[in-house]
């Protein structure tokens, strides 16, 4: 993990300005390149090598120069694969990646790599520039235009101080994230900041100075493969024995669920030993709800498989001292009121030593396993068309950010079914279709960028074992027939199959809980947090305009309710313009 930051045109102090507010990216140096046409900048996070051999940017053999952020997982096999041309000097895939775009084609570099990864690649023959994110997005690559060209950094901070009326809301990106929970478009809720989309290769001309052309690579699914569980264990444990490289300290995010904890059993027999940690919540209240639930399943697992696990205990001091911070480093507002505990968690395993974390994101978007997918499965009246099952798909909260400005529903669609890729739309598999989008879309705009901007503040490298590409593919091609089992109401069967003799009942058969906070019962009994919501929600603030008012006032309630979750996420919005000094 690092980060990757550049201007087409001669300009080191700004490139370096830009890395120095982005240092908690990489630690382990960094450095800068220049001509007369652009200025690369890296900083370095050391992860599968000695820091002095992935030192960057990487000048090329044919005098090419690369900047990049991320991890080849079959890095192995193309060792293999290129063993009569390519002979390594270091152990570093940077190596790697920059010999294979050295010779050959972008559209073949992105076919081979099964990766996490952004880089800015200087074709030195074409006079070309291009910038690449991988095939689901876990790498952040963001841009803004000039008149000299494109200026890029690995997060939006970097941006800020540069782009002309950066701190004007952008009223589109506003509205897709108060109505999806996640803005899904290009164009960021920072005025003239864009994002390289996840899949996204762009060719920009250092002569023309403008892009040339782009392409996508994303996993498309056929749904014309027959589940095999023997075939689907083997490809899980591939899948998670290639992400398991490096050499420095691994701690797993262990939730209590069945992606984390097949993910763990597969790195302990991997690796040996495991560090695992899990939030419980500290509180003498009872709650009809019980938080810890997930907390006590990953203890009791985690001393089955001899981890060494700990608890970090999330309090309402937490989320008060951490409000902030987590809004400033997440750097766009989310659907997700628990931001606090995410960030604080990252800060206590890098305590720990933490230097590479493992999670099971992207496991319920490809197994199958929310209720909504089983409700399309069932459907027995099926969208038709692209439209029809974007207008289905987008209805995903009961609490949406209700809005002032004059856009609704039918707006965002006509906006969506044109900026979204229609590539991924298989009639004969609905479901399969809607698990692909939220692929791209949910889980990289709120998942991925999560875990890369917490970890990254305290300098960590996060990883999702089943967000490789290869394995993604083989998932998507399963018919999702084979995701909902037998048993009515069944979720992520090919899984609980392939692990039934692996894992223990209690982890297979455990219903499906989310990883949160009673937050809204705590600004109900904690007054400093109560305070805290108060003071902020009556500042003047750039966002007040575009929200609704929702009827704040001291005597209005605050408990589980579609009006009270209403008000905690426009509270973060609230934060969020006040933090960056955000305007309509």
């Amino acid at each position: 993990m690092c980060g990757i930051f550049g201007i087409t045109e001669n300009n080191p102090n700004l490139v370096s300005n830009i890395i120095k507010k982005c240092m908690h990216r990489g630690p382990d140096g960094n450095s800068i390149w220049s001509n007369n046409y652009i200025t690369l900048g890296h900083n370095l996070l050391s992860i599968t090598s000695k820091p002095e051999d992935g030192v960057q940017p990487y000048i090329t053999e044919k005098g090419n120069v690369l900047t990049y952020n991320g991890e080849i997982f079959n890095y192995d096999y193309l060792l293999t694969k290129f063993k009569d041309k390519y002979f390594p000097k270091t152990t570093c895939d940077t190596e790697l990646l920059a010999w294979l775009l050295d010779n050959y084609s972008y559209k073949e570099v992105i076919n081979f790599i099964d990766s996490m990864h952004s880089f800015v690649f200087f074709n030195k023959k074409t006079n070309e520039l291009i910038l690449s994110r991988d095939h689901v997005g876990i790498k952040p690559l963001y841009f803004s235009e000039f008149k000299n060209g494109i200026i890029f950094s690995s997060e939006i901070k970097g941006l800020l101080d540069i782009t002309p009326n950066s701190k004007k809301i952008e009223r589109l990106g506003l509205v897709c994230t108060c109505l999806l929970g996640a803005n899904v478009l290009r164009q960021t809720l920072f005025n003239g900041i864009y994002k390289v989309l996840p899949g996204e290769t762009i060719v920009f001309s250092l002569d023309q100075k403008k892009i040339k052309y782009s392409f996508r690579d994303l996993i498309k699914p056929n749904s014309k493969k027959i589940f095999n569980v023997e075939e689907f264990y083997e490809k899980s444990l591939m899948a998670v024995n290639n992400s398991a490289l490096g050499i420095r300290d691994f701690g797993m995010f262990l939730s209590g669920g069945l992606d984390s904890s097949v993910i763990a059993y597969g790195l302990k027999n991997k690796l040996g030993s495991l560090n695992s940690f899990t939030t419980t919540i500290e509180s003498s209240l009872r709650y009809e709800e019980d938080y810890n639930s997930d907390a006590k399943i990953s203890e009791k697992f985690a001393r089955e498989l001899n981890l060494q696990h700990k608890e970090i205990k999330i309090t309402p001091d937490i989320f008060l001292k951490y409000w902030n911070k987590s809004i400033k480093f997440i750097e766009e507002p989310r659907y997700n009121w628990c931001l606090p505990m995410y960030y604080f968690a990252n800060k206590i395993l890098s305590k720990n030593g933490v230097v590479v974390t493992m999670a099971g994101d992207i496991g319920d978007e490809i197994f199958g396993g929310y209720s909504k997918y089983l409700k399309m499965y069932k459907l027995e009246k099926k969208p038709k068309n692209w439209s029809d099952f974007i207008r289905m798909w987008m209805f995903k909260f009961r609490a949406p950010v209700l809005l002032n400005m004059n856009f609704n529903y039918d707006d965002l669609h006509s906006l969506l079914i044109k900026a979204l890729p229609e590539e991924l739309w298989n009639p004969e598999d609905v479901t399969n279709s809607a698990m692909a989008l939220d692929c791209i879309t949910t889980v990289s705009e709120d998942f991925f960028t999560r875990n890369d901007r917490f970890g990254m503040a305290f300098s960590m490298e996060g990883r999702f074992p089943f967000a490789s590409k290869n394995f993604m593919q083989y998932c998507l091609n399963l018919k999702s027939t084979y995701k909902f089992g037998y048993q009515e109401n069944e979720l992520k069967h090919i899984i609980k199959e392939a692990y039934k003799n692996r894992l223990p009942k209690y982890l297979l058969n455990k219903s499906k809980t989310g990883w949160s906070a009673p937050i809204m019962n705590w600004l109900k009994t904690e007054s400093s947090l109560r305070t805290k919501y108060y003071d902020d929600i009556r500042k003047d603030d750039g966002i007040k305009k575009a929200l609704v008012e929702d009827n704040f006032n001291d005597n209005n309630t605050l408990g589980e309710s579609i009006s009270g979750k209403r008000k905690i996420i426009s509270w973060m919005f609230r934060s969020w313009a006040q933090e960056f000094d955000m305007y309509l």
